[in-house]
Parts: structure tokens; sequence; C-alpha cells
């Protein structure tokens, strides 16, 4: 895509169509949302021209294109502009995966509202249409975690006049189709998938009136139930219109989803003409760090039934999974062979959930998804129909393509799902052919009570899965692993819970070296937990942790054999009154006093290190060592 008058001028274009501007470097990758829209749009017959990175400090750096004939598309990333910047703890991350060098500050905080400001600056009349992950999330009122503060439509603060929310591609076309035909931006009102701010609802037809942005302010509890509502209006067969009221007569208004996209449909948006890598001016500054994490990766399907709290799929991409069909993966993945980087090696075969090949049940593609059920929680719904038997065969062919040495698969497998599955043979063959040693799977805690408001399954499920994965390396002469990712601090979890984590730890003889603390993005169930101190799904009161010493301490108790966290642990067991877990016994996490392992009382130090040998563990593969691996021990 052009990225220049001179490009431009090259392609004998006068006038472009569409100027995006986007908050990540201009990479023509599936794997990057900016590549599909623009190609997309191209495959219709529309111009694009990107401006990657525009320095929101100058606001003649978003007319380097000059001024488009239909409007611009902004989005702030791949990743939200927040989230991309800063770490839970507020402090500010050091690199950006998704600049050129990784270098930190090419984007403002709260890119897609910044730009949009930007444009208007210049262009007071030309439309502005916001899509990507941050504008997706922020289209009602919301809570915004790193302000601590309630904010509007991200379509008020912007001055933008639609959102295209969740993936894009079926909505974006028809705005270009509409505003094409001469329809003027403020009457585009009929489109599946987007959300526009207007005077007059009289035409909104079958729409549910939501509490209004001043008394969800007011009161937190309103939040609560209108984000309830629509929770259970994400699903395109049958949701209703949403209306949200503010004051001086304006509403927000989201339409319904747009329908999920067929395989015909996703080979077609996959198949398109993609570069399949950055833009060459990017190569004098390293390229883009993000690119080597998919470059040898392939998507197989969007969309997710798992349903965890803590997770905006829902908000986003949907709960209908939609899948590629096996021809256009296998196309795919014989280009990849081709590059001259390829090594043999398919990095992931997979999606949000890389078990997922399918809809839940069969009456999700022709009636939606249930409305008030889940479809893995709290229990796996009597319809779900759990085979992966097409993921299998498609695998197995992937294996068998010319060049490729091996086929891994690195996204989520959600193992509640597997253990429903009456067949073990695609648990068989992930042992043996897909797993490099170690599986990352996400059980995030091991209490009932905080699993069910994280929307997991419970800890026993965990545990029968452990069971089965230890029985089959068995089976098959292999030592591998899992790696659990665990989360500290999600509403629900006091610590009373993340002592118990602990102790969970400790029998497992393992120490995670990234722990993950609860995260409040915009649009989960979990952030409105947090915001409110309610679970919309029943308004009962849910203990949240906003002390950010509290917070640190049940982080410190995942890690707690790292000497660093020793205050912490220490303080967190005190207030727990589990004074009993401090100690030399076999039990106790820590000793009763920090031991200077730096040398002043090696005597000391090493007599602890005799009375903990049980459990250790070598951080460099995160595996029990040899000499402290004992008979019994669930290997992790």
């Amino acid at each position: 895509m052009p990225i220049s008058q001179k490009d431009c001028q090259d392609r004998g274009i006068k006038q472009l169509d569409f100027v995006y501007i986007i908050g990540d470097a201009y990479v023509d990758h599936p794997s990057f949302g900016h590549a599909i829209i623009s190609r997309v749009l191209e495959s219709f017959g529309y111009s694009v021209g990107i401006i990657s990175q525009p320095d929101w400090k100058n606001p003649d750096s978003i007319t380097a294109l000059g001024e488009p004939r239909l409007g611009f598309l902004v989005s702030g990333g791949n990743m939200d502009s927040m989230v991309n910047h800063y770490y839970v703890s507020k402090k500010p991350r050091t690199t950006d995966a998704y600049t050129p060098g990784g270098v930190m500050g090419k984007r403002p905080d709260h890119a897609a509202v910044v730009y949009s400001n930007l444009i208007r600056q210049r262009y007071k009349r030309t439309p502005i249409i916001l899509g990507g992950i941050e504008a997706s999330l922020r289209r009602m009122a919301h809570y915004d975690y790193w302000s601590d503060s309630f904010k509007r439509s991200i379509l008020l603060d912007s001055g933008a006049d639609l959102v295209s929310y969740g993936m894009g591609e079926k909505s974006i076309v028809e705005i270009a189709d509409a505003l094409n035909s001469g329809i003027d931006v403020k009457d585009i009102t009929f489109i599946k998938g987007t959300v526009y701010k207007t005077k007059d609802i009289e035409q909104v037809t079958d729409g549910i009136l939501l509490p209004s942005y001043e008394q969800m302010k007011a009161k937190k509890s309103e939040y609560a139930a209108s984000f309830k509502i629509q929770y259970e209006n994400t699903d395109p067969f049958s949701a209703r219109p949403l209306i949200e009221p503010y004051d001086h007569g304006i509403f927000i208004v989201q339409n319904t989803p747009a329908m999920p996209l067929s395989t015909m449909e996703m080979d077609d948006i996959y198949a398109l003409p993609y570069m399949r890598t950055y833009h060459p001016s990017y190569e004098k500054e390293g390229g883009i760090p993000a690119l080597s994490e998919v470059r040898f990766s392939l998507i197989s399907n969007r969309g997710c039934f798992g349903g965890c709290s803590f997770c905006a799929l829902t908000f986003h991409q949907g709960r209908i999974v939609q899948v590629r069909s096996h021809e256009s993966i296998l196309r795919e993945a014989e280009e990849m062979t081709k590059d001259s980087q390829f090594k043999g090696y398919i990095h992931d075969v997979g999606g949000p959930t890389a078990n997922f090949r399918a809809p839940a049940c069969k009456k999700q593609m022709k009636k939606g998804v249930c409305i008030n059920r889940q479809c893995l929680f709290p229990k796996p719904c009597p319809n779900l129909e759990a085979d992966h038997t097409d993921y299998v065969r498609l695998l197995r062919r992937l294996r068998k393509l010319p060049g490729v040495k091996k086929v891994f698969i690195r996204s989520g497998i959600r193992f509640d799902y597997l253990l429903c599955d009456k067949s073990d043979t695609f648990f068989h063959e992930l042992l043996q052919y897909y797993v490099s040693g170690q599986l990352k799977v996400a059980p995030e805690h091991i209490s009932n009570g905080v699993l069910s408001k994280m929307g997991k399954p419970e800890n026993e499920v965990y545990e029968q899965f452990i069971k089965k994965y230890e029985e089959y390396n068995k089976k098959i002469g292999k030592k591998q692993y899992v790696v659990p990712y665990l989360m500290s601090s999600h509403p629900g979890s006091t610590l009373k819970e993340a002592v118990a984590l602990a102790e969970y730890i400790r029998d497992l003889g393992y120490m995670p070296q990234q722990v993950q603390d609860f995260y409040p993005t915009p649009s989960t169930i979990s952030t409105v937990m947090y915001y409110t101190g309610l679970d919309p799904r029943d308004m009962k009161s849910v203990y949240v942790v906003k002390n950010p010493h509290e917070k640190a301490m049940q982080r410190a108790l995942i890690q707690y054999r790292n000497p660093e966290n020793y205050q912490l642990v220490r303080e967190a067991l005190v207030l727990a009154h589990r004074e009993d877990l401090i100690g030399f016994g076999e039990k106790c996490l820590i000793p009763p006093r920090k031991i200077n392992t730096a040398g002043k009382n090696k005597s000391t130090a090493n007599d602890t290190k005799k009375r903990k040998t049980k459990g250790n563990i070598d951080r460099r593969n995160h595996k029990p060592t040899n000499k402290t691996k004992q008979k019994g021990r669930k290997k992790v």
C-alpha cells in the first residue's frame, strides 16, 4: 500500500479513497488488523494509503497523503495503546514490539482518540471511522483503569463519526460502499457491527435503552446492570440495538454485531496478496519484533466460546467460532515454505483457542449462542460437541508438506474441552508431535471460588487433565512438562486464596518465572467486577484487590521462593494468620528470618538450602532437577 505521495504518483492515484492512520508500524501480514482491512478494501476496488505512527505532536503529520476522497480510517494498533505502554503496575514499558527496532514512544496514550482529534484539527468534515481493538472495546461508556475514571464512548472523545467494532471486514466494505454512493456519514446508521451518535433515536427498531452515562457515573451498580445487558447482546443472531443516553440529547447507538464469516469468506480474506512482512523502509531500524512471533504461524480460526471473564474476545470476535478450510491453510503453509528464512518449523496452528475448529454446537450458526448459558462454564453444556477430528486431519496434512520438519501448537489449548472429547486421538498426537517439551495451559488459579469468578473450570478438571497428561507421556516414553499460567489479584481472590495457591505451587515443586497480575482492560466482566465490586452476572458483591501493596503481596506469594519477595510473603502470611507456613518444616513456604545468601551467614544459608531441597526448580527450563525429583511428584 502507498505510504507517501510519491507512491501514489507511481500508482497513478490522484486522490486516495481512504487514508489509514495506524498506531503500529506497517506490516502487510494477515496477523495485523490494518493489513486485513486495507487489503479487503483494495479487493473491492478502493485505494488505501497508510500513515504509520504519525507524530501526534504535529497536526501536519496526518496530512502526508492529503485528504482522502471518502474518509480516514483510524486504529490504535494490534494492541490497546495503554496496555502497550504500561504494565499492570502502571509503570511504563521499555519496548514496543510493534515499532521499528522495538523503540518505545512512537504512539500516544489513547492513540485512537489522539489521532482522530489531529484529523479534526485539519479536516473538519471528512468522515472518520474508528476500528481495531482499542476502539472496539471502548465503543460504549467504560471504566478506564489507567486514569481510574469512568469514560464516555470513544466516539464522543475522539470526534469520529463511526466505530466499526469487532473484526470489521464486513462492516468496513458496507461503510465504503455507502460513502461511495454519496450517503452522508451522519446517515450511515444501518450497518451491522457499527456504533454511531445521534440525537434522534426514533429510527432505532427494537432497541434497548441503557442507563445514561450520568446515571452510571453516579452509581456503579447502574454500570454493572448496563454491562450485563451489553454482554447478553453480543450475538449477531439474537442481539438487539443498544442505546446509551448522554447529556444534551445525545445518544450512542450500537447496532447488532456483524454476522460471522463463512469458511469461504475467511478463505477469501486470507488469500489476499499480502507481502507477509514489514515495509522495507524499516529494515535499517532492525525490523518489527512482533512479526517474528507470527511470521511462520497459521491462523486457523477466530472467535471463542471459552467465556473467560477477564477476556474481551466475547466483545470483539464473539463466541461463534469461524474457521478456514484445510486448503486455505495448506496453501498459506506452502507459501511459507518458500520463504528464505523458513527453517522447516511451523510455530503455531491456531487462534484465540487452538483446539476450537468448529462452533460449540450445530445450532450456533443458525440461531446463535445461548444468551444466559456458557458452553463450558460452570460445566460443559450437554449440547457441546467436543470433536478434534478436523483439527487432527489438518495437522497431519501440514506435517506431510515438503519442507516442513515439525508443526507446533503454541496458541492456548482449552484442556476442559480436550477432556470432553470421547476420542483421545488428539490428546495422544498433541503430546507425540506438537509439544516442544513443554505445554502451556491456563488453569489461572486453584481456588474454585476464584475460578468461578474467572469463568474457568473447577480445579478438579485441571487435576484430571494433568493426570492424563502424565499417563500419556509415559505411554509414548517422553518427559514433557506442563507450564501453567497463573493469575494473581483477580476479583474474588483474598489473601486466603492467594496463600492456598502458593501452597499448591509448593506441592507441585514449581516456581513460576512469570505471573500475570490481573489487568483491568475495558469491556470484560472481570473489569466490571474490579470497578463496581459487583459481579454483573448476578449482581452479588465481589472482593476486589485495589490496594497496590496487597496486589504485590498476592503476586509475591506465587513466587514465594524468590528472595526479593521475602518481606511481602512474610507480611501476607501474618495478615492471613498463616504463620504455620513460616519456618523450616517441610510444608513451610519461607524460613522465620531472611537468610543472607550473599555470604555473611553462609552456614545458615547452606543449612537452609539442605532443608529446602524438596521441590527445587531448574529455572532455565522450569522443570524439577534430577536431584530433587521425588517419587509421585507431579511433573510441571
